[in-house]
C-alpha cells in the first residue's frame, strides 16, 4: 500500500492507496491545529489502523504534501516511529522531473502542484483544476503541461466564518444550498448570499479563463467542498475528491 499524507491548513488527511485493486481504499482526518496534532498522531493514527485491521508493515512508500511547513517535523517524526520510514516530502525540486511544469516552483503550493500532476497525467490536455479547500484556486494547465496561471479567493467556509466573525449578530451557518436565492431569514440569507454567490464566482472565473486563453479546458473539481454546489454540476467534466492524493502518489513514485 502507499500512504498518502495531504497537510492543508484545516486538516492532515491520511489515505491509503491499494496497488493491487488500484484504488483508494481508506481515508481519514486530523485536525492540523498544532496543540492537538501530536495527541490526535498518536492515538487516532494506530487506533485507525487496528481497527481497519491494517499493519504497518503493509505501508511500501509514504509520500507527504504538506502547505503547513511548522507541523512537518511533527508528522516527519510520527512516521518514522510509528510506521518505520521517512515520508518523502514533496518540495520544489521533486517537480523537476514531472510532465508538468510551473514558471515560479519556488512559490506554488504542492497541493496545487499535485492537483495539475493527477489532471494532466490523466487528461494530456488543457486543464482547468477548481479546488474547493479552505481557499478556492482555480488552476489552468496548457497543453504541454505548463501551469498558464492561478487564482485564489477565500474557500465557502472561510467566507461563512469571515461573516460570523467580523459581524456581532450574523451567525455562523450550515454549507446547504438553499432553494431559493433570496433568504427569508438570517440563516437562508447567509447561505444564500454566500452559495449562489460562489456558484456565479464559478462560473465567471471559468469563463474569463477560458476568454483570455482562447482554449477548450477540460474543467476538473476537487477539495472537500467540490459536492456543496450542485449548482454548478454542469460546469464540470469530473469531480475528483481524490485528486490531490492522487497526483502526491504520482509525484512521489516520480522522485522515487
Amino acid at each position: 500500500m502507499f500512504l498518502a499524507i495531504d497537510a492543508g491548513n484545516s486538516n492532515v488527511v491520511f489515505a491509503l492507496f491499494d496497488y493491487k485493486s488500484g484504488k483508494w481504499t481508506n481515508q481519514f482526518r486530523l485536525e492540523t491545529k498544532t496543540p492537538k496534532l501530536i495527541s490526535q498522531l498518536s492515538k487516532k493514527v494506530p487506533l485507525y489502523f487496528l481497527e481497519h485491521d491494517i499493519h504497518v508493515s503493509q505501508i511500501e512508500k509514504i509520500g507527504f504534501s504538506s502547505v503547513v511547513p511548522e507541523i512537518n517535523g511533527i508528522i516527519e517524526q510520527f512516521c518514522e516511529s510509528f510506521f518505520g520510514q521517512t515520508p518523502y516530502l514533496i518540495q520544489p525540486e521533486s517537480f523537476l522531473v514531472l510532465p508538468v511544469k510551473a514558471l515560479r516552483p519556488n512559490e506554488i503550493g504542492s497541493d496545487l502542484m499535485c492537483n495539475v500532476m493527477a489532471a494532466f497525467s490523466r487528461f494530456q490536455g488543457p486543464v482547468i483544476i477548481v479546488d474547493f479547500g479552505t481557499a478556492l484556486t482555480f488552476t489552468a494547465v496548457g497543453s504541454t503541461g505548463e501551469i498558464m496561471g492561478v487564482n485564489i479567493v477565500p474557500g465557502l467556509q472561510t467566507a461563512i466564518k469571515a461573516l460570523f466573525m467580523n459581524t456581532s449578530k450574523l451567525p455562523e451557518v450550515e454549507l446547504k444550498l438553499p432553494e431559493s436565492a433570496l433568504g427569508k431569514n438570517t440563516i437562508h440569507a447567509i447561505q444564500a448570499g454566500v452559495l449562489y454567490g460562489y456558484t456565479g464566482l464559478v462560473k465567471g472565473m471559468l469563463e474569463a479563463i477560458r476568454k483570455e486563453t482562447g482554449l477548450s479546458f477540460t474543467v476538473v473539481a476537487t477539495g472537500g467542498l467540490s459536492s456543496i454546489l450542485t449548482s454548478l454540476e454542469g460546469e464540470f467534466d469530473e469531480v475528483d475528491r481524490n485528486l490531490t492524493l492522487e497526483g502526491l502518489r504520482l509525484i512521489t513514485e516520480a522522485n522515487s
